[in-house]
């Protein structure tokens, strides 16, 4: 297995060097995804910017959550679904969605449900969708935008989830508690 350093703000490349400040500034420390893809700026910065448009999309709360653990499980990311029960928790996401996700079992109301649906086809499916999935998801009342949205997350997730089973990145103490593993 090929080690990956997990980097601060004194060993990265010096491009990745003020995103890592701003990371442990933002969030009290630097998570170890940042870390690790300060090894390669351009995915640093790059994830940074995707997730920043993410968050700031049409999702709510409850939706942002749905999109990235639904791509999470799906992927089997032992670092991100983790890191994401964590930070559904900060955003007053219930536990019970979060449990949902976690466990692949069914959601609180059929709109969330149609949301898990529509992403682990475009994931599945690489974005060859067919029209009756589309048409189900607008059907539960998202929209055409969402629909490009969902492609958006996905494409943070795939960022994330890939670096994390390529370095093996370890857990962050603040999530280590929410520790999961794939169900068979």
């Amino acid at each position: 297995m090929t080690d990956f350093p997990l980097h601060d703000e004194t060993t990265a490349p010096d491009e990745s060097k003020p995103m890592l400040a701003e990371s442990k500034k933002q969030n009290g420390m630097i998570p170890g995804l940042h870390a690790t893809m300060a090894e390669a700026p351009g995915l640093l910065a790059s994830y940074r910017f995707v997730h920043d448009q993410f968050v700031n999309s049409s999702f709510s709360k409850d939706e942002l959550t749905v999109v990235w653990q639904t791509v999470n499980v799906e992927h089997a990311c032992h670092y991100c679904v983790p890191a994401h029960t964590g930070i559904a928790k900060a955003m007053k996401v219930s536990d019970e969605i979060s449990d949902a996700l976690r466990n692949q079992t069914a959601l609180p109301n059929a709109h969330l449900e149609a949301l898990r649906s529509f992403t682990l086809s475009v994931v599945r499916d690489r974005g060859n969708v067919d029209d009756a999935a589309v048409q189900a998801f607008l059907d539960a009342g998202f929209t055409k935008r969402q629909v490009l949205e969902v492609v958006l997350g996905v494409a943070q997730k795939v960022m994330s989830n890939y670096t994390n089973h390529l370095a093996q990145t370890p857990i962050d103490q603040p999530f280590q508690k929410f520790e999961w593993h794939k169900a068979a």
